[in-house]
């Protein structure tokens, strides 16, 4: 089996040397990247199988580095972890926005950020696996190609959207609480904000508008989370 290839793109040299040194010794193959710029052709040219991406970056931030990943077609599905010293709440909702799959705050430990890298790769590689379609007012969710589509138009989704979709998708009607959703999307060991788990709502409302549906096919349900809808529009 092929190494995990990992892309580093952060400034601090002392810390891009010690998380080479440790995920190498992990079975991973990484390349690393000192500034924005160089980080971003780097994931354009290599397409690693996962991005650990600084924020504050020379050249280049961290929030427009994923802006233009996933608006790439052959990197939309690259997963990123966002590893930033600024935790604020509104700086993991913007990166959450922009397509980032999880968030690490430094200070962090080695082994958490492994167990983070260790369980995407893992849920981004079980949907290529053999796997069922789901299809529920004209929404399909085909997890061996990996591929979501309405109608006859394809919804460009990050793999934390396609995960968080699949999930309402496969259970119509049934509500889920926004730690719920998230724990199914991004992991339990993830830090979750309901501000987050909203912002993905509106952006996979806006998604399948667009693509000639309806956002109201994802309900809010009031005190509790989201739905997607059992019934069809025309009998709301």
């Amino acid at each position: 089996m092929a190494q995990p290839r990992i892309l580093i793109i952060e400034d601090e040299r002392g810390l891009t040397q010690s998380l080479s040194w440790y995920f190498n010794r992990e079975g991973y193959e990484v390349t690393v990247a000192h500034d924005g710029l160089e980080g971003l052709r780097k994931a354009q040219t290599a397409l690693p199988d996962l991005v650990l991406l600084d924020l504050m970056l020379p050249s280049l931030s961290g929030l427009e580095i994923c802006r233009e990943l996933r608006a790439g077609e052959r990197t939309r599905e690259i997963p990123i972890i966002m590893i930033t010293a600024k935790t604020e709440e509104t700086d993991q909702v913007v990166g959450y926005s922009l397509g980032a799959d999880d968030y690490v705050g430094k200070p962090f430990s080695n082994k958490i950020l492994l167990a983070k890298v260790t369980a995407l790769l893992r849920r981004v590689a079980g949907q290529s696996e053999p796997g069922d379609v789901s299809e529920h007012q004209g929404v399909k969710i085909d997890r061996v190609r990996h591929r979501v589509t309405l109608g006859d138009e394809i919804l460009e989704l990050t793999p934390t959207e396609f995960r968080l979709l699949e999930t309402l998708v496969r259970q119509p009607g049934r509500a889920f609480s926004r730690r719920q959703l998230m724990e199914s999307a991004i992991g339990d060991n993830s830090i979750v904000l309901e501000r987050t788990i909203d912002v993905h709502i509106k952006t996979l409302r806006r998604k399948l508008t667009d693509a000639g549906g309806s956002g109201e096919l994802i309900e809010t349900v009031r005190g509790v989370g989201y739905r997607f809808r059992e019934d069809d529009l025309e009998t709301k």
